[in-house]
């Protein structure tokens, strides 16, 4: 069997903070190459994902690896060792990509060709393609035959006089590649069992990575239903008749996972059933290696060491799936109401990555009308400066569970009062009023209070804390209030970074 990688390094844009080898303030370019380098060299992550989606990505990604660092791949073979896995766009969802759906698999063979003159030896370099946005089987298989019938395909098709491409641009390889599901939204992950098990008997792969959301999720469901999705979504897929290495998606903040240097031990075992995790940019760029806040012996290369060292366990929960409606549309009908607050705000936090406008699943539709709202970690962002973690919407809405789904709900969140004082510490409680210089109504305001009240009252979790980073967080959501009333966008801007390095993430 080989390598399944416990670690995978992505370019999610949630660092407040810049490593000390950028000189601007967004990676892009040749910095992401050099980046996947230093998340195998130094960091010691076990896979990189190169995204295609949503960005201009360099496909020659490879190449330039090989080349500019031999001595390290000379010892460390990609495609066997460490790991190289595309992020490719859907084209069912995302049409303005349809031909970078097309180049991305086409670029897989290309590799094949560098890596085999580096190594001098046949050496998928790139066999593997996560599709995101995967609502069903057959847009998986779609990937997988699109791949074998067009790209390796082609080969044979003869031209005009009987010459077969296969003679003009070589022989085409890997001759088959493995697609990982990326599965984001709620109907889809309920019924993740039918959207993967289709592919496998149709296919029958040896083994499948289904790669579950942790953020998405959460910005369209609130956090409690994004972890019950996550976990019912696990416990599908290991009824699955063929081995299946589960990934999640989990980032710094405590709304999308709250894997950080210094919470490793917890997250290891919130998400115990999981094979994969994901090692953002906040939790690479955020926590320098010299000292980390809370864990002054712990640093970012021996974090991901402990990940990588870890064993996963099989895990088995109840069910929770009726907590998830519950919760849904209370924080549903939070988020709407502050769809325009958020968005006033997200222009103002700082973009790490030079990205593309994003499409789909960044919003939810109701029936009285569809809200828009940016990215995850902007999402995020954008509700921490106002002093509203995101994690606290909708809370209230557990006042409505009975004992026995209080009961399953602490089986099934393992840390979820550790996940809300994490987060809470950085909410101000005064934040709802000041919301109606922004177009809030009192009605809102009112529900954010009361999720607030039962944070305190029922959950025993502070909102505020008496710490340097908590009160001077409270202070400067403050100022950016009065910023964004008189339009003071330098200032909005320079408070919004400041307060995101108080927390250690930007969303």
């Amino acid at each position: 069997m080989r390598l399944v990688p416990r670690t995978m390094s992505t370019q999610h844009p949630d660092n407040a903070s810049m490593p000390d080898w950028i000189r601007s303030d967004s990676i892009e370019g040749e910095d992401e190459v050099r980046e996947a380098f230093l998340s195998y060299s130094s960091y010691g992550t076990q896979e990189v994902m190169w995204d295609s989606e949503g960005k201009d990505v360099d496909l020659h990604v490879v190449r330039k690896l090989l080349s500019s660092f031999p001595g390290y791949f000379k010892e460390h073979v990609i495609g066997r060792d460490i790991f190289l896995t595309y992020r490719i766009p859907n084209p069912r969802i995302e049409g303005a990509e349809r031909k970078v759906f097309a180049e991305t698999l086409e670029s897989i063979s290309t590799s094949f060709d560098v890596a085999e003159r580096f190594y001098g030896k046949p050496v998928p370099a790139v066999f593997e393609v996560i599709l995101p946005f995967t609502t069903s089987s057959a847009e998986i298989i779609s990937v997988a035959k699109y791949y074998e019938k067009v790209v390796v395909g082609k080969e044979n098709i003869e031209l005009e006089g009987g010459l077969p491409i296969g003679e003009l641009v070589g022989e085409v390889n890997p001759k088959s590649i493995e697609v990982i599901p990326l599965v984001e939204d709620k109907d889809s992950l309920l019924r993740i069992r039918e959207v993967v098990g289709g592919y496998v008997k149709a296919v029958r792969p040896k083994y499948i990575r289904v790669f579950v959301a942790r953020s998405d999720p959460a910005m369209n469901y609130g956090l409690i239903p994004a972890l019950i999705l996550a976990k019912w979504a696990l416990r599908e897929l290991q009824k699955i008749d063929v081995q299946v290495f589960p990934i999640v998606g989990v980032g710094s903040a405590p709304f999308r996972g709250n894997l950080r240097p210094s919470r490793i031990e917890s997250a290891l075992k919130e998400y115990e059933g999981f094979h994969t995790f994901t090692v953002q940019s906040s939790f690479k760029y955020d926590n320098p290696e010299i000292v980390v806040r809370e864990a002054p012996e712990i640093v970012v290369r021996e974090a991901v060491k402990r990940i990588n060292e870890s064993e996963p366990h099989p895990m088995e929960w109840e069910d929770a799936r009726s907590i998830v409606e519950i919760y849904v549309e209370r924080y549903q009908r939070e988020v709407e109401a502050l769809a325009n607050a958020i968005n006033h705000v997200a222009p103002y936090v700082p973009k790490r990555r030079a990205r593309k406008l994003h499409v789909g699943l960044f919003g939810y539709s109701r029936s009285n009308g569809k809200v828009t709202l940016p990215r995850a970690i902007t999402f995020v962002g954008s509700l921490y400066s106002l002093g509203i973690p995101p994690e606290v919407l909708g809370l209230y809405s557990l006042s409505k569970l009975r004992e026995d789904q209080w009961d399953v709900l602490k089986e099934v969140y393992l840390n979820m009062i550790d996940d809300l004082r994490d987060s809470l510490r950085f909410a101000d409680p005064g934040a709802p009023k000041r919301l109606a210089s922004i177009g809030v109504n009192d009605e809102v305001r009112k529900l954010l209070e009361e999720d607030m009240r039962f944070a305190e009252d029922v959950l025993n979790v502070k909102v505020g804390g008496n710490d340097y980073e908590s009160r001077t967080h409270a202070l400067l959501s403050q100022m950016v209030s009065i910023s964004l009333e008189v339009g003071r966008a330098d200032e909005i801007k320079r408070n919004i970074l400041e307060m995101a390095k108080l927390r250690g993430f930007l969303g």
